[in-house]
């Protein structure tokens, strides 16, 4: 059963780890950093709304929709990335 703090520390490590790899493909290639800044701005906006709503969730059922929301956007961000490299 996913708890708050369990939901909020895979939200973070996913969001962290798309922001380090946009970085990397930044330094690697100056030209895409108008496309990756992009990424990182997504990413920002999905953080901040996911937490609004794992925050106003009151029960552990209102969790698993949030983490098979957090799963598909992480997909999400892991193509953009593959197409940005």
């Amino acid at each position: 059963m996913a708890s708050r703090r369990f939901l909020k520390r895979n939200l973070n490590n996913m969001v962290y780890d798309i922001v380090e790899e946009c970085y990397v493909i930044q330094s690697l290639d100056a030209a895409k950093t108008e496309k990756a800044d992009t990424i990182i701005d997504e990413a920002a906006d999905f953080q901040d709304l996911m937490l609004e709503k794992i925050n106003s969730s009151k029960t552990k059922a209102d969790f698993r929709p949030l983490r098979d929301e957090i799963e598909d956007a992480a997909i999400d961000f892991i193509n953009k990335l593959n197409a940005l490299s």
